[in-house]
């Protein structure tokens, strides 16, 4: 059984692993972007991450998620993981970080 201070070194790890899968089409991390809604571990290692795309019809959109599935999959602890994609809310600019708005220049 994982303690809840693994589960959050789990979850994390899991940003960090978020922080260095960019969206093919803008130079910034789909964490940083804002697509990521939730990031939740079970105790058996399972991973759920409930997620948009900037647009509902983004072409990298199998891309995206297949990455995620993957290297979130090589997170230590994870057993499973489990992408939602979702458009409720729709993603905007406002879900950019700071960090991300500095990096284009928008800030």
């Amino acid at each position: 059984m994982t303690t809840p201070q693994e589960i959050l070194q789990i979850e994390q790890d899991i940003v960090l692993t978020l922080k260095n899968i960019y969206d093919p089409e803008i130079p910034i991390n789909v964490y940083d972007l804002g697509l990521i809604y939730d990031i939740e571990v079970e105790p058996g290692g399972i991973a759920t991450i409930r997620m948009t795309l900037t647009a509902p019809n983004c072409p990298m959109a199998d891309q995206l998620v297949e990455d995620i599935n993957e290297s979130v999959g090589k997170v230590k602890g994870v057993t499973e993981v489990n992408v939602i994609l979702t458009f409720d809310p729709p993603w905007d600019r406002s879900m950019i970080s700071e960090e991300a708005l500095l990096e284009l220049g928008m800030l």
